[in-house]
């Protein structure tokens, strides 16, 4: 009863978290645009989704990957072997972003515009090699109790001082694929790996130490991807280059059927299976323990697996299409500041609804002990982006260099 309750209030939040998405199409659709969008029922109806998605991917969260991996890191940090949880965060970085959906396409793309120079899994191989290091160094900074802020700040270093050197046709590349590397799963288990180990070091603090993996997750493959495409665009053999052909047009919307929602959680199921996999090898095969409370673990394994499935469906369900029908009619407008106005208000909506940000935020608010309040830290996280998302808009029209 106590965890349908607390669905419950999950559920009230989702729907309050998705409100600035509607507030935001609402505005732009009647006050700018004005038109009634065709098949607003089927986006109403995919924003309900979402919402009960949301609240079902989160509570799988709360009794599945958070539990199981901070306990993980606790049986990890007690048997004192760190050559064993340095390899776990390098498998758990690696094994995860290689088998990364979003990664798939955008590397498939890349190879095809690149006249032949880029291979698409060399790329996501790099990609992947650079986030599993990346979680080693995270982890082994945790271990030592170095600040984070000295290899942020010569991550940045080296990131924009190889941009001088790599070739422009790589930079966009690298930073976008600094993005798509840190899955709605990945993102939870990460964290939890961090806060279960600075929690059970001594003289570590959850909150200070504990946070951080996914900044370096994020940082690496913007370095690893420029130096992979100085050597390629240096060495590499030019072919002919892909007519590559931009329709404007949007997407349609996604027709459920049997075989549509078999297909969706399969390849949901497929994206979690690494990460089970690594989980199982290293309780049983290493460390030689039972995983505590095991039907709930996959319990909430199954859930996170719904809920995200329901997420995915729901925005297929017209809020795409509707999304990129919007950006389509207010680019022909006269106005650019309408697009920056645009690029604003769906980087601040669409923040505020991703689960991965709602699963940082309310650990962060648990292990502060309610000092950092999660919705707020949600709010400042959603501007930054709006801001970037806008600036990013500007760049394009301005045409000036990205870094």
């Amino acid at each position: 009863m106590l965890q349908f309750y607390f669905f419950l209030k999950l559920l009230k939040d989702s729907f309050r978290d998705l409100l600035p998405i509607v507030l935001v199409i609402l505005f732009f659709q009647l006050a700018i645009i004005q038109t009634v969008p065709e098949g607003w029922v089927n986006t109403a109806i995919g924003l309900g989704i979402v919402a009960v998605g949301l609240a079902i991917f989160l509570q799988g969260l709360e009794i599945g990957i958070f539990p199981v991996g901070e306990n993980l890191a606790r049986d990890f940090a007690k048997s004192g072997w760190v050559t064993w949880i340095l390899i776990f965060g390098f498998l758990i970085g690696f094994g995860t972003t290689i088998a990364e959906p979003a990664l798939t396409v955008i590397a498939e793309k890349a190879a095809s515009i690149s006249s032949g120079r880029i291979d698409a899994f060399t790329l996501r191989m790099v990609v992947a090699l650079s986030v599993g290091f990346a979680i080693l160094l995270g982890v082994y900074r945790i271990i030592k109790g170095h600040p984070i802020h000295y290899y942020i700040i010569v991550g940045y270093i080296l990131v924009v001082g190889v941009t001088f050197f790599a070739p422009k046709e790589i930079i966009g590349l690298a930073y976008d694929l600094g993005g798509v590397t840190t899955s709605t799963i990945t993102v939870p288990l990460i964290a939890a790996l961090g806060i279960g180990l600075a929690s059970s070091i001594k003289g570590r603090n959850p909150i200070i130490d504990g946070f951080g993996l996914v900044a370096f997750a994020s940082l690496t493959p913007m370095i690893f991807v420029q130096v992979y495409g100085v050597y390629v665009y240096t060495f590499g053999e030019v072919k002919d280059v892909a007519q590559v052909v931009v329709q404007s047009t949007a997407s349609i919307s996604t027709i459920i059927s049997f075989e549509s929602v078999l297909s969706g959680i399969l390849a949901v199921v497929l994206d979690v299976i690494p990460i089970l996999l690594i989980i199982l090898f290293f309780q049983y095969g290493v460390l030689k323990k039972p995983i505590q409370n095991l039907k709930t673990v996959f319990l909430g394994f199954g859930l996170v697996i719904i809920g995200l499935y329901a997420f995915i469906l729901g925005l297929e369900m017209g809020l795409f299409s509707l999304g990129e029908t919007m950006a389509y009619q207010l680019t022909k407008s006269d106005s650019v500041f309408i697009i920056y106005a645009f690029a604003f208000a769906i980087g601040f909506s669409t923040t505020m609804a991703e689960p991965a940000l709602m699963a940082i935020a309310k650990k962060a608010k648990e292990i502060s002990d309610g000092k950092i309040n999660d919705f707020v830290l949600r709010l400042f996280v959603a501007f930054g982006v709006a801001i970037g998302i806008a600036l990013g808009a500007f760049r394009i029209v301005d045409g000036g260099h990205i870094h």
